[in-house]
This record gives C-alpha cells, sequence and structure tokens, in this order.
C-alpha cells in the first residue's frame, strides 16, 4: 500500500475506532470513519490501518494475513470515499480463509460502513 494510502499514527487509529462505524463479518471487522473537515492528509485518497493481533496466529500467520489484507483494501482504494478513514481487524479465523472469501468479506464490511455513513448525513 503506497504511504498516502496507510494510517500509521496511533492516534489516529484511536480516534477511527472510537468515532467510526463498526461493521462486522466472520473474520475481519471494519472501522470507517469519514471526517466532516478532512484535513489536507486525507485528500490524498481513503487510508487504510490494519490491526491483526496475536489471536490470528504467531507472527508467520500474522504477516502473511497483513500481506493478503492489504492486497484486498488496494482493491479498494478506487470505490471508497477519498476522504475515509479505514481500520481493519482481522479476527482468528482470518488465518484460514481463502483469498477471495477475505476480500468479499472485507468489501462487504467496508461497503456496508460506508452506506451506513451516508444514511446518517
Amino acid at each position: 500500500m503506497a504511504p498516502p494510502n496507510r494510517i500509521t499514527r496511533r492516534s489516529d487509529f484511536t480516534r477511527i475506532l472510537k468515532q467510526g462505524v463498526r461493521v462486522g463479518r466472520r473474520d475481519v471487522i471494519a472501522h470507517v470513519l469519514v471526517p466532516s473537515q478532512p484535513d489536507l492528509i486525507t485528500l490524498g485518497g481513503p487510508r487504510f490501518g490494519l490491526i491483526v493481533g496475536k489471536s490470528v496466529g504467531n507472527s508467520v500467520v500474522r504477516h502473511a494475513v497483513s500481506r493478503r489484507l492489504r492486497a484486498a483494501a488496494r482493491g479498494l482504494l478506487a470505490d471508497c470515499d477519498p476522504a475515509a478513514l479505514i481500520v481493519v481487524r482481522a479476527l482468528g479465523g482470518s488465518a484460514n480463509c481463502s483469498q477471495p472469501d477475505l476480500e468479499r468479506q472485507l468489501s462487504s464490511a467496508v461497503s456496508a460502513a460506508m452506506r451506513r455513513i451516508e444514511a446518517t448525513v
């Protein structure tokens, strides 16, 4: 994922997790926040952050899941609001999930969150 599309600061993760819309699927949870006044950093396109905890598996498994989630998120860049901030949390079953199924779950969760956000505006 290109640097303009990454979330790296802890404060950004915390804000998205607390203020964003949460939608869960079997193996992933998406937290989506579209700020009412986006700053200059968020105008470069949607930004993604990943949380892959120890419940997913050992270090090798977590890194493999992270790579698969980044690939799935790359496919969503064109479909998301350019100001969107998205944090994806991998659940334990994501290690055994096939790549197409993981992509489908992530796409479904993000689109459902975006629909919820649009319904409240």
